[in-house]
């Protein structure tokens, strides 16, 4: 999918550092002071346009969220959703996650999002997707010792290999579906799922750090 650069769209979200990070290595171990409430953090690991982090933290006002994604003109699109209600527990880092693992400290982090992730399918960029064992294992160096990673995918290959990665690499599967829209589960959509969901089969995982 061509991203549509967006005129001044670093400088829009530099002027809000209240919302946006730019510097996300100095609030190691401290995130909590960016809320006005000291709450549970859950982390999506490329937000998009804003809509499911916008809902999640909606829906669950005692939480407080951390939205990454590295392209500042999409990132403004979710910093415009946003300034329409100005939530309390919502938060947004302009960062690329690859060095995730520098971002937080151990057990800060209680959950990872992962919604729609590149499925980078040739072999020679596996270990970019967000499901390697590269990024397993620092998500197992934020998370709580029974932190969950949820996973949706419209790319059944990411999927399965997804799911591989989990099991060999320390997790334990806790609830999985190849049709998430069939299950009468909690779900909040995101842009592209509304979309491709009227296309085909939305994959959904859900894994926790399995106890040694």
């Amino acid at each position: 999918m061509r991203l549509r650069k967006v005129k001044n769209a670093l400088e829009k979200l530099s002027s809000r550092p209240d919302v946006v990070i730019q510097n996300p290595k100095e609030y190691q171990g401290k995130w909590n002071s960016i809320f006005p409430l000291k709450q549970e953090i859950r982390v999506e690991i490329g937000c998009g346009k804003g809509r499911f982090i916008i809902g999640m933290a909606k829906a669950f006002p005692n939480i407080n969220f951390i939205a990454f994604e590295k392209f500042d003109s999409v990132l403004l699109r979710s910093l415009e959703l946003y300034e329409e209600e100005e939530l309390p527990n919502v938060r947004f880092v302009l960062a690329d996650a690859s060095n995730f693992s520098e971002f937080f400290s151990k057990g800060e982090v209680t959950t990872i999002y992962l919604n729609f992730s590149d499925p980078w399918p040739k072999a020679r960029h596996a270990k970019r997707r967000l499901t390697s064992p590269l990024f397993l294992e620092q998500y197992k160096n934020v998370l709580l010792d029974d932190g969950r990673i949820i996973q949706k995918t419209d790319n059944v290959l990411l999927y399965d290999y997804s799911l591989e990665s989990y099991k060999e690499n320390g997790f334990e599967i806790v609830k999985s579906s190849r049709d998430l829209h069939k299950e009468n589960w909690f779900n909040v959509m995101t842009e592209f799922e509304e979309k491709w969901s009227k296309l085909g089969p939305i994959y959904y995982a859900e894994v926790k750090i399995k106890n040694e």
